[in-house]
């Protein structure tokens, strides 16, 4: 770009650039349920400075197609519990219809879809000699030498991201792939961000904030005595978040 073009595009009144942004999924199974508003107060109040004023996207994909509830008036409990609905995901077509009208933009599932691991071929397919090729992408680590600020968001794009210091307060670390904190993690740490079960977290000293695996969380009231200020990792399995302390020497 010429440096007229740039002194253009600084100048001009607004610009459009493409951005990647992490938000929580709220999935909706039963909005009419009298449980439904004082379990989410339950887990809005175990780390309100996470929630606070976070955007959520509604996830209706698994609403029957006879649900009935006021949609825009089940946006404002929502947002009475401090959370902002930004998107929704599926959902019948009425629902689809008044999420629209209530301002919420449809949102794509892709980067939510959890990896399904290949089993072979299903002797009953129509065409079981059909390959399916799987390009693998491989980038090197992202690496952080120094301390990660209050603030500050890192992510790591199809690959691993490792800080070999700490992570203040208020910090986010987010990777496709593993995170490792050779120091105190004390923010929030999100691995697997694209979907990828396998990913995991490993930490020095976990004194986080909130700690993630392919959309699975765990906030700080509920890490335990057991694994606090420890060298721990942090996985999956069986679709739950689990921790175990690291072997050091």
């Amino acid at each position: 770009m010429s440096s007229a073009n740039q002194v253009a595009e600084r100048d001009a009144p607004f610009q459009l650039r493409g951005n990647s942004f992490t938000m929580m999924v709220l999935k909706v199974n039963a909005p009419n349920s009298q449980d439904f508003f004082p379990q989410l107060n339950v887990k809005v109040r175990q780390a309100p400075n996470f929630f606070r004023n976070a955007p959520v996207v509604l996830d209706f994909d698994e609403l029957p197609d006879t649900v009935v509830f006021d949609l825009a008036a089940f946006i404002g409990q929502v947002r009475a519990h401090h959370l902002l609905p930004v998107g929704f995901q599926g959902g019948p077509r009425p629902v689809q219809e008044a999420a629209l009208a209530a301002g919420l933009t449809p949102m794509p599932t892709g980067r939510a879809a959890k990896l399904e691991v290949a089993k072979g071929p299903d002797p009953r397919a129509a065409n079981p000699a059909a390959t399916v090729t799987i390009e693998v992408v491989h980038r090197p680590a992202v690496v952080v030498t120094e301390p990660v600020r209050s603030g500050t968001q890192i992510y790591a794009e199809k690959t691993d991201l490792i800080i070999t210091a700490s992570v203040s307060p208020g910090a986010e670390l987010l990777a496709d792939g593993n995170i490792h904190v050779y120091g105190a993690l004390r923010g929030r740490a999100l691995a697997g961000v694209s979907g990828d079960i396998n990913a995991r977290v490993f930490c020095h000293s976990l004194e986080a904030e909130v700690v993630s695996v392919a959309g699975i969380y765990r906030v700080s009231e509920d890490i335990g005595s057991d694994f606090f200020k420890k060298p721990v990792q942090v996985f999956l399995r069986e679709g739950v978040l689990r921790m175990d302390l690291l072997k050091t020497v």
